[in-house]
């Protein structure tokens, strides 16, 4: 009944199994891929039609994590998985941006990939997996793919490279200094296609080194998919590439030079208006079936790319008139908005965005419900992108795909240089508002988070810049390396290369390749002239903010821990929390307290504080033996009386020790209430407090000392 087919090699620490045959039979290509005990099914289907008047490729990359893959149930009210994680999108793009540039120049149909974890071991990142299963599935459905690729994760520790290091490994680098990079790195047998990373202030020549042993370390894993698709891929779908050579000749002949003259403009919007009217010029020159032609979109755009690509390679110049290694005029400023906590506009050229930073307390971290664990993080970035910052009309509502991939990579780049939780224990947000855009809004992002934060006063270990890299590659091997791009040098060009960093190294670094000749040679000059454009920018930051601001805002919480025993941690909630209610109530601050027994006490008001602090310490610390203490009768009983005088610890004065006389009854010279100094001499065989009034001058607080006997 199945016709199964099975591959199996040794990857790394574990094995690596690749089978087809047995389910999704329906699909084009479906191929289960597992690796240890991690498995993720990828199916690929494709349309046999392109649809009518369509001019892009419709490629599409589900990727879903399925709570079942590690035994739990999914949270929230309905049981079920619902909208994507972030996670879940992240994957979903990390898997697309490699296998896009792969499929035949000029295919238009519509494919779908969609990836399901099956099975979760806890130790293999599914992520990497399903990047496998998905280009097995392509390579062996028919669909006109030029692949396989094949993708790995790279560590870095000990100045030594890790193939595939565990989850609990990459979990939270920052807290973890043995463990300085995480790295995706994403190719074919002769070239890296994508790079996505969080690094540690590693060199350009470790991050190219992890870039190069991860491509080395996936060769075996496209060997074994080719194996897999030898026995079982299904006939290649007759496609040929349309010949749009007639049309594109009458286009360039129609428009050319006036292409060329709107290419020339350094403005954006100007440029983006003559643009429109050399297209509007060019389709007034065809016919009514030229006009319709399914070809048109694509031979404007040849037209357009050879225009811009020709200027730089041949001639070093680009449409703004830039030298190819030259950062467009900065302005940065901090503090502009007077309640945020932290705020910063960083403008780049035509690309602005102005980034704001709030500082909260516990309570305002983010739970996160994963596949491996449950677990809290105290640091957000979220990034926005509003139709009118590229001056459009356009569809606003909640952040997509691209929102959370950029907002994720600047939150990589910034990471890296935090205090540490113990040592700063605010929740970070940072939202980045991009109000203008022309190339590289979320390096934009980056700059001006790092000033928003330094303004709101987090002590970070450095200030971090990024820039985005270009390549113009042509068919004879002459390249252009271009510093920080334009939005026009990304979409018509063959590389977008963003790097971010401090002076001292990477913290980040984001590579999507277009086209299969990337060598290490120009890589490596990409690195260097970012190093060199990521200098340049951070000079113009300081110029702004050159160190974190000493004071925070007076509209910022203010936060200080302390460490208590975690046999006293029943003592401080109390029963049902009331006790910890009642602290709050009293003193105004938010308390919180987790179960290593660490207390973060905040509020705006020091005095608030200072009151939670006093009645938490009162409530865990012990009196010290011989020690005088202000405190207050409670009870009087016929041998003495009960003082409490140590937060909620009462104490007996026996009436021998009230004063220098015998009394009666201590109702002679006590009442309850009254505020009395006592001096803690000790405590009894059964723990019982022992005090004394007598030895305590009742008027000054201090210890009656007696006098030495006369020789």
């Amino acid at each position: 009944m199945f016709k199964e087919v099975k591959k199996t090699m040794e990857w790394g620490e574990d094995t690596l199994t690749l089978e087809t045959g047995k389910i999704a039979r329906q699909a084009d290509g479906c191929v289960i891929a597992t690796y240890g005990e991690t498995s993720v099914m990828a199916a690929v289907t494709y349309a046999r039609a392109q649809k009518p008047g369509q001019d892009f490729f419709p490629l599409t990359v589900h990727y879903n994590e399925k709570y079942y893959a590690a035994g739990k149930i999914p949270g929230g009210f309905f049981k079920r998985e619902a909208r994507p994680t972030e996670k879940e999108t992240l994957t979903s793009r990390l898997i697309d941006r490699p296998i896009r540039p792969l499929f035949v120049d000029g295919f238009k149909n519509e494919v779908l990939v969609i990836c399901t974890v099956l099975s979760h071991d806890l130790e293999n990142d599914p992520d990497i997996v399903a990047m496998i299963a998905a280009s097995a599935a392509l390579t062996i459905s028919g669909v006109p793919f030029m692949g396989p690729i094949a993708g790995a994760r790279v560590g870095f520790e000990d100045g030594e490279y890790v193939l595939n290091p565990v989850v609990d490994d990459m979990q939270d680098l920052r807290s973890n200094p043995d463990q300085r990079l995480d790295l995706v790195v994403a190719g074919t047998k002769d070239a890296v296609m994508m790079v996505e990373s969080e690094a540690y202030e590693l060199s350009e020549a470790e991050m190219l080194g992890a870039v190069k042993f991860g491509h080395e370390q996936m060769q075996p894993v496209i060997d074994l998919i080719i194996d897999l698709a030898e026995d079982a891929a299904k006939e290649p779908f007759d496609f040929q590439a349309p010949d749009y050579s007639e049309l594109y000749g009458k286009i360039k002949a129609a428009g050319e030079e006036q292409m060329r003259a709107a290419f020339a403009i350094s403005d954006k919007q100007e440029r983006v208006s003559a643009i429109s009217a050399a297209r509007d010029a060019i389709l007034s020159t065809l016919s009514d079936d030229e006009q319709t032609d399914a070809n048109l979109g694509s031979a404007m755009k040849k037209l357009e790319s050879s225009i811009l690509r020709g200027d730089v390679v041949k001639n070093g110049r680009r449409i703004d008139g830039r030298a190819l290694d030259t950062v467009r005029p900065i302005v940065a400023e901090a503090g502009l908005l007077p309640r945020t906590h932290g705020s910063a506009l960083f403008t780049r050229g035509e690309t602005q965005g102005l980034v704001v930073t709030t500082l909260g307390t516990g309570d305002d971290e983010q739970f996160i419900d994963a596949l491996h664990g449950n677990f809290k993080s105290n640091f957000l970035l979220h990034y926005n992108f509003p139709p009118y910052s590229v001056g459009e009309v356009g569809r606003f509502g909640p952040p997509g795909r691209r929102e959370i991939g950029h907002g994720k990579l600047a939150w990589r780049a910034l990471q890296a240089v935090l205090p540490a939780a113990t040592d700063f224990p605010y929740t970070i947000r940072i939202v980045s508002e991009i109000t203008e855009s022309n190339g590289s809004s979320s390096m934009a992002s980056v700059c001006g988070g790092s000033l928003s934060m330094m303004d709101a006063g987090v002590p970070l270990k450095a200030p971090v810049a990024g820039v985005a890299m270009g390549l113009i590659l042509e068919d004879d091997g002459s390249y252009a390396v271009l510093t920080d791009i334009l939005g026009d040098e990304d979409h018509l060009g063959d590389m977008d290369f963003k790097v971010a960093g401090t002076e001292d190294g990477i913290t980040s670094l984001q590579m999507d390749i277009k086209v299969a000749g990337i060598t290490p040679e120009i890589m490596e000059k990409a690195l260097d002239q970012a190093k060199a454009g990521r200098l340049h920018i951070l000079g113009e930051m300081a110029q702004a903010l050159s160190e974190g601001r000493s004071e925070f805002s007076e509209h910022a919480p203010r936060i200080e821990t302390m460490q208590i025993p975690t046999d006293k941690i029943r003592e401080v909630i109390g029963s049902g929390g009331k006790v910890i209610r009642e602290i709050v109530e009293t003193s105004g601050a938010k308390v919180d307290i987790n179960d290593d027994g660490i207390i973060k006490i905040a509020s705006a008001n020091g005095e608030a504080i200072k009151k939670a602090y006093e009645m938490i310490h009162s409530i865990v610390a012990e009196p010290e033996e011989g020690k005088v203490y202000t405190g207050t009768v409670v009870k009087i009983v016929d041998f003495g009386a009960f003082v409490n005088f140590f937060g909620k610890r009462d104490g007996l004065v026996h009436v021998s020790q009230i004063e220098n006389r015998r009394l009666n009854h201590p109702s002679d010279v006590l009442k309850e209430g009254q505020e009395v100094k006592v001096k803690l001499l000790g405590f009894d065989d059964r723990g019982k407090v022992r005090l004394s009034m007598k030895v305590v001058d009742q008027e000054t607080g201090e210890e009656i000392k007696k006098e030495a006997p006369a020789d």
